[in-house]
This record gives C-alpha cells, structure tokens and sequence, in this order.
C-alpha cells in the first residue's frame, strides 16, 4: 500500500465526503483531514489544488475532485 502522503479535503454533511472517510479508514490507510467548513487554511490549501469541491482527495502528486472508488483504489495502491 502507498507510503504516499494522503489530504483529504471535506466537509460534514456531505454524502461523498463520509464515502471517502470511509473508502480510506476501512482499508487502514492513513491520511490527513482538512475540514473546509471550519478551517480558512484548508480552503486556501485546497484552491492551490484548483478544486473548490469537496470531496478533493491528494495523494501525492495525483488530484480526485469528487469521489471514484475505483481510481481511489488505484492511486492508494501504487
């Protein structure tokens, strides 16, 4: 599994952000939450990701806008 570093960027209340929580914690991948909703830094953060969605998943170098668990599965895994 990848040693890379994982953002999630989410909000509550949001049917496709809980997913991805989900989709990461059930496999036992570590990563990081920025929650939008509350934290000014994180929305910066996550327009230098030119994405205003949530949820908006980095892991290493690779962009998700939205949730694909398929291509989640295939970023985690390289």
């Amino acid at each position: 599994m990848t040693k890379k570093r994982i953002l999630l960027f989410s909000q509550p209340g949001r049917p496709p952000c809980d997913w991805a929580r989900a989709f990461l914690s059930e496999r036992g991948v570590a990563y990081e939450l920025r929650d939008v909703s509350c934290d000014p830094s994180a929305v910066r953060e996550l327009v230098r990701y030119k994405s205003r969605a949530t949820p908006t998943i980095v892991v290493g170098e690779e962009i998700m806008i939205g949730f694909d668990p398929e291509r989640l599965e295939k970023m985690i895994a390289e």
